[in-house]
């Protein structure tokens, strides 16, 4: 394992015209597993692509396995594998030929056709990539990403419009990269994803990194200290946290589902259950839990849609 960062950014600054995407960002990525999240236009697919070399900063410094992605992009880009959200094939070229052609570019590639098994792609090899699927061509492009034994891997939504069984082999070929000393920059929009698959998470929103740590350390703080339930939507949340101590918190998350956080204690949940007896409500599936990912995603980025 390396113990310098693989990815260092200090005060990256990325303009398209008047619009900053990227404002003063700073980031070190560990060797291991990085989920980069951010909500729509946070900025964190241009930071993204700046590590990959494909974007030169406005200001701010970038290092990429302690190299600069631009000035020294040819000795940077053999030891790195790169998936990217869409292009990067040849519309008419076969899946198995472009993967093969892929593989020969590299010193020491995986075995292809190992590689395609695992992946599922063996049915579709003869098949030209404007006619495979969605899936299909996701899995495709993350074959080309790896094949080459990158020792650092850029995977861009590797799992986006996957059905469940390749999504779950794309997330165990992802922890193979990781045994086999390979790191991985992560960017999903599945919290569950980021929080099975890192070691490391770094949310981005305003072109600014605003929290980075393990999963666990962003979801402590009041993560033990969440009650949740089911019951009819539209139940009168203020009249229920009238009933609870002074520093607990009740929401209506989605329509009928409802998160009680503060002190999680015996007296807390027997208020709870006979509010609901009091207003004839027969909760369901009521758990005491810790915060998700998502939960520490959302309070910190907001609710409300970004175009």
């Amino acid at each position: 394992m390396r113990s310098e960062p693989v990815v260092r950014i200090q005060s990256l600054v990325k303009r398209y015209g008047t619009k900053t995407a990227v404002d003063g960002l700073d980031l070190e990525a560990s060797a291991g597993i990085t989920a980069v999240l951010g909500p729509n236009g946070a900025g964190k697919t241009t930071t993204i692509e700046t590590c990959e070399g494909y974007r030169r900063p406005d200001a701010g410094t970038v290092r990429v396995l302690g190299l600069d992605p631009v000035a020294q992009s040819g000795e940077l880009r053999p030891r790195l594998g790169v998936m990217l959200q869409s292009g990067g094939v040849y519309s008419g070229a076969r899946a198995d030929e472009m993967l093969r052609h892929v593989a020969k570019l590299h010193a020491r590639p995986l075995d292809v056709d190992g590689l395609i098994e695992r992946l599922g792609l063996g049915s579709c090899g003869r098949t030209t990539y404007r006619r495979l699927s969605g899936g299909q061509q996701q899995r495709l492009a993350l074959a080309m990403a790896v094949v080459g034994r990158p020792e650092l891997v850029f995977l861009d939504e590797p799992t986006a419009g996957l059905d469940p069984q390749a999504r779950r082999a794309t997330w165990d070929l992802v922890r193979d990269l990781r045994s086999d000393g390979v790191s991985v920059i992560l960017t999903t929009h599945h919290m569950d994803e980021a929080e099975e698959l890192s070691d490391d998470v770094a949310i981005i929103d305003a072109g600014r990194v605003i929290a980075q740590g393990s999963p666990e350390q962003l979801c402590r703080g009041g993560a033990e200290n969440t009650l949740r339930f089911i019951g009819r939507p539209g139940l009168d949340v203020a009249s229920l946290l009238k009933a609870l101590p002074a520093d607990s918190a009740a929401a209506e998350l989605t329509p009928g589902s409802y998160r009680v956080s503060g002190k999680i204690d015996p007296q807390l949940l027997a208020t709870v259950t006979s509010w609901c007896a009091q207003h004839g409500v027969m909760p369901d599936r009521i758990s005491v839990e810790r915060h998700t990912l998502e939960d520490v995603f959302l309070e910190l980025t907001g609710r409300e849609l970004r175009g």
